[in-house]
């Protein structure tokens, strides 16, 4: 422990150094399964939480049980609201809570023993404009066992220094090993509770926008479980990326006489392949959401198709994608992506994952 890096306002003037005010909010949807392990590893923390709050999203009532005998060994809060997405159960943490700082932890991760201690030591006394501080984590399976013990890297830069890489990349800072700041929080109105997906990005991109600092711990500080049930998979996912993108698009248009091109240079080579390949696999194996999967790639065609500065290449293949995949079974969409697989056939394959 080093009280020396702890924020200098966290304790009044002339009293010993002390650490400032955390609260731990965890959004709780039927996770019955995952809660304990999660909740267990806030009470186990090097340096303790000022408040710990449970967000109950709206699950079921046998899972809503679990809470309450959790509750009986464990000294944290739970806070009842209708289903509205972590985003949205988040905010409702937020705004049930007092301290100075907020960390989050979703239901199926958990915290390493330093967690809190080495995020808020980490914290720069001299920031007046501190937003965010965020670390490294390990990735783990659902049951916790390790696969990784090191992620960001190795998908983005940090800590974060430009809008143009937080349009052009996932940016890889996961609220479950960050720690915000309430001001910061505030200042930006906290998560936009329409997604339920994308909405960690949307967050942090707006606190970068509005001028507060952020921070990287080269060091990881939660266990990132990874598995078919969690919020990375599925519907709701496809569709939160697409409002995601549509939002991206309305708050950054093209700025032609500086030579700025966001769709172009941008949002398409981060998002154009995320919605060709969901529509694709949705045809391929014939899926239930197959319908409103191409519609979200025609609703995805139909922006580039509009945009003047997308190249006429760029445009004729999208929509050469869209006629294949218009007229496809999935029999045919299989064979294709065994076809495009063989050497010597790049221009298909070109075509077929543009």
């Amino acid at each position: 422990m080093n009280p020396t890096n702890v924020p200098a306002n966290s304790s009044p003037p002339g009293e010993p150094t002390a650490w400032p005010n955390v609260v731990v909010i965890i959004p709780f949807y039927n996770g019955a399964d995952f809660i304990e392990r999660s909740v267990k590893s806030v009470f186990e923390q090097s340096v303790p939480a000022h408040e710990v709050i449970v967000v109950n999203d709206g699950s079921r009532p046998e899972e809503r049980a679990a809470l309450d005998g959790l509750a009986a060994r464990y000294p944290f809060r739970i806070l009842d609201k209708e289903n509205g997405g972590q985003g949205s159960a988040r905010n409702a943490g937020v705004a049930a809570s007092t301290s100075e700082y907020i960390c989050f932890l979703d239901q199926d991760d958990f915290y390493l023993p330093n967690h809190i201690e080495t995020l808020v030591s980490s914290i720069p006394a001299d920031d007046r404009l501190f937003g965010y501080i965020y670390a490294d984590l390990y990735e783990a399976d659902g049951d916790g066992n390790v696969i990784r013990t090191g992620v960001i890297k190795d998908h983005a830069q940090h800590p974060k220094r430009s809008i143009f890489d937080l349009l052009r990349y996932d940016m890889f800072v996961l609220p479950s090993a960050t720690l915000v700041s309430r001001k910061a929080f505030d200042a930006v109105g906290g998560f936009d509770s329409q997604f339920m997906g994308y909405e960690d990005d949307d967050l942090f991109l707006r606190i970068f926008r509005k001028g507060y600092s952020n921070h990287f711990v080269d060091k990881a500080v939660t266990v990132w479980c990874i598995h078919t049930a969690s919020t990375s998979f599925g519907i709701r996912m496809v569709r939160s990326r697409f409002k995601y993108f549509k939002k991206l698009v309305q708050m950054f248009p093209d700025e032609h006489q500086r030579g700025r091109y966001y769709l172009r240079e941008y949002l398409m080579p981060r998002f154009q392949l995320f919605f060709v390949n969901e529509a694709i696999e949705a045809i391929k194996k014939d899926d239930q959401y197959r319908g409103e999967m191409t519609a979200v790639l025609d609703d995805y065609a139909a922006i580039v198709f509009a945009n003047p500065y997308v190249g006429r290449k760029k445009k004729l293949r999208l929509w050469i994608t869209l006629f294949l995949l218009r007229r496809s079974t999935p029999g045919m969409v299989r064979f294709i992506g065994a076809l495009t697989k063989l050497p010597g056939i790049r221009s298909l394959r070109k075509v077929y994952k543009s």
